[in-house]
This record gives structure tokens, sequence and C-alpha cells, in this order.
């Protein structure tokens, strides 16, 4: 992990949301000498930082804005059962959102965004060979790849296709495995199933135990952590944030970092910027490790499920609603993801829960991240908008903004991440 230079200032740095971009934000400019500071509304790293399936992915570039997701969408208005669900709204923020993801969605413009996201993608998946080195960082790291497992010939067609994308213009191609051969690859998977491609490259890693871990490493070298604490205004002064205002009083510092995820939005509002992100409602359910349990972490494409083996349980996870902020968690959808994961699995699955979960994902219309100074402020660092990939993107992410506001030189091109890019 090439340390960013060091902060011969003392300058000092709040970071507003503490999911694991804030967190990863705190580590990097803790590296850099910075005095950080995380507020969060609530617990830290209690939203969607907690209950995700923990994929550290490369191999997931392309865009959730591809030709096929036009048709997806418009099914999903006649079926509040479909994996991808949008309901219609008549809020301006959600047209104008949906609008610009619907412009998108074609090939050209898929493929641009797949280019933009592999240098940070790489770049965050070294980080993380690096920072899980520590024995202190214990969150079951395992580098062993992702496998996409496909029922039928017919899906194993179309992700071959997908695959021959990734392999011919990324590099990211996988290896191919036959039905016939699934059993033995990893025998908690079911006779008769289509095929899979495994993604070496990728890793996966208990989500709760990463932040927990990261949490107490940065406290122990200074970093403070302040739960329940809302950010509610700010004073400004020539071009400059110059002191926020919470609910446990007011803070100032040298530099501001809005890190809010899928709230970030209205947050944002506070430094007179409109950025275009949607909560994307995701689900996980976590169990016990059923006996004969699978060895990888896997997703099944035509069922839009994600599987992911601990050491002490199972989680399955899926869907993408875009319902607004909602909270509920219907039994009908914890359900679907067992019924999803079904078809795939020899073992059956244990009946109890151990734990059901929901969080919005902060989705932008072209699935990148906002990462850059907020116009018109000359102390303020926008770090949001990671759609599906938060977890992924956490450490190229927080070395980017150090790198930023410390004035070093980029170890990837920022610009494609700039929030000044949808106005």
């Amino acid at each position: 992990m090439a340390p960013v230079s060091r902060n011969s200032r003392n300058e000092t740095a709040v970071i507003i949301g503490g999911g694991v971009i804030g967190i990863a934000c705190a580590h990097y400019l803790n590296e850099a000498g910075y005095q950080v500071t995380i507020i969060e509304k609530g617990a830290m790293a209690g939203a969607c930082s907690e209950g995700n399936c923990g994929f550290i992915c490369p191999s997931h570039i392309l865009p959730l804005a591809t030709p096929d997701a036009i048709r997806n969408a418009a099914f999903s208005l006649f079926n509040p059962s479909a994996p991808f669900r949008v309901k219609f709204r008549f809020n301006s923020a959600f047209l104008s959102w949906m609008w610009q993801f619907l412009r998108r969605c074609n090939s050209r413009k898929m493929i641009e965004s797949a280019e933009y996201l592999k240098p940070i993608l790489d770049s965050s998946f070294a980080e993380y060979q690096t920072l899980l080195n520590d024995p202190n960082m214990a969150c079951q790291w395992q580098s062993s790849g992702l496998l996409y497992v496909l029922e039928s010939a017919s899906g194993m067609r179309s992700f071959a296709k997908t695959d021959a994308v990734l392999a011919d213009q990324f590099g990211v191609g996988a290896r191919r495995i036959e039905g016939v051969d699934l059993a033995e690859y990893d025998p908690a998977l079911r006779n008769g199933l289509a095929g899979a491609f495994h993604y070496l490259g990728d890793g996966h890693l208990r989500p709760d135990q990463l932040n927990r871990a990261w949490i107490e490493r940065l406290s122990s070298h200074g970093v403070k952590f302040v739960e329940n604490c809302s950010f509610q205004s700010l004073d400004a002064d020539r071009g400059a944030a110059a002191r926020l205002h919470t609910s446990k009083g007011p803070i100032k510092a040298d530099h501001y970092i809005l890190a809010a995820g899928a709230l970030s939005a209205e947050l944002a509002s506070h430094f007179c910027t409109n950025l275009p992100i949607e909560p994307g409602k995701g689900y996980s359910v976590t169990m016990a490790q059923p006996d004969g349990g699978p060895k990888y972490p896997m997703l099944m494409p035509e069922h839009h499920i994600g599987v992911t083996p601990f050491e002490d349980g199972l989680r399955l996870g899926s869907m993408m609603e875009f319902v607004g902020f909602d909270r509920s968690i219907p039994d009908a959808r914890l359900q679907q993801l067992r019924n999803s994961a079904k078809p795939y699995l020899r073992s059956s699955l244990p009946v109890r829960n151990q734990a059901a979960w929901c969080g919005w994902r902060p989705m932008t219309p072209d699935s990148l991240p906002i990462i850059g100074r907020a116009k018109g402020w000359n102390n303020v660092v926008f770090a949001t908008g990671h759609n599906m990939l938060g977890m992924t993107l956490a450490p190229a992410t927080g070395k980017l903004v150090a790198e930023l506001i410390g004035g070093m030189t980029p170890h990837i091109d920022p610009q494609p991440f700039a929030p000044t890019r949808f106005h």
C-alpha cells in the first residue's frame, strides 16, 4: 500500500458518514497525518456496509445500465416480485435520474463506464491485498475467486458472451467449468446444472468484521468516531465550509468529506449541489452454514442471487429495488432469496434465519462513483455514489480522497468520477 504524502500542517478533516467509504477515507487521511473525525447519524457501518455479500470483485466491471436494463425495468413495473424492480414515482429527482440512466442503456455507454471502472477496481483490490495482511484486520478474507453458476444451456450461452466482452476488452476472463465437472469443483452444487465461470481474481470477506476491525485500528491511531450525530447545516466563509452544525453541537475542521451513501443526495443540498443518487434497495439473509455448504462465493445470474459462505454462516443476497427510502423487509422477499438459491445447492437450507437485512445502495445513473471536489467549495470533497461496489471500491476511494485533499498526483485519473460531470 503506497502511502500518501504526510501532512506537515497538522490539519483536521471531518467525514460525514460512517460506512465503509467514510472509514476508508479516514484510514488514508490518518496515514497522511490529518486529525480525522467521522460523524454518523446512526451506528458506525450500520447501513449498506454491514449486510452485503462481501464480494471484492474486480470482475464487476459492467455497469447496471446495459442494453437489457430497459426491458428489465419495464417488466418490473408489472411484476412486484421481479429481482430488478422499479416503482414509478412522480418525483422530479427520480424522473431525472431514470432519464439519465435509460439514456446510458446502450453498448457504447456500457463499455465507456466499464473502462472508467477498471482502474479503480484494480487499485482497490491491490490495496486490500496489502491492508488485509495485517493480522489485526481479520475478516475471513479469501481471494479464491467468484463463481458465476448457470442453470440452463441458454444461460451458459448468454453469459459466455458477457465473459467474452470481459476477457477481450478488459483482460478479465474466467475459467469455464462445464456442468459435468461442477460437482467435483464445488460439491455443494446440484447435479444437472449447465456450468459456471470462475473469476479467479475476485475475493470475499465478512463485511461486519472488516468494519469492526478497521474502526478499532483507526481508533487506536487517534481517529474519532461520533455516533448518533446528524449533520444539520453549515456555515460558509468565502468559498469554504467553515463549520458544521450537528445534533451534538458544532464541529470545525480544515477539510470536509461527504461520504453518506444513499443519503448524500439530500445532504449535498447543504453544499448547493445536486447529486443524482437514488437508493437501490437490496436484501440479504444470513443463516447457519448447512452441512455440505458452498466452498466458493457464487452469483447465479439467471436468478439474480448471490451466495457467500462464511466460517460462521451462509449469506444470500439479491434484489435491486428503486422504491425510495423504504425500510420494510417483506417476508416474501426473504423467501424469494431462499427459493432462488434452492435450484443450485445440494443441501437444504436451515429453516431459521440468523439475520435479515435491507440496505440502500447509492446508485448513480452512469454506475460510476462520485469522487472529487465540490464545485464552488475549496475544502469540500464528495466520496459517494458507489452503487453496488462500495465494499469493493472503498480503499481506492479513500486513497484518492487523501491525494486530492493533499494536493498529490492522483494514483488513478479522477476525472471520470468528478461531481461536475452531471452538470
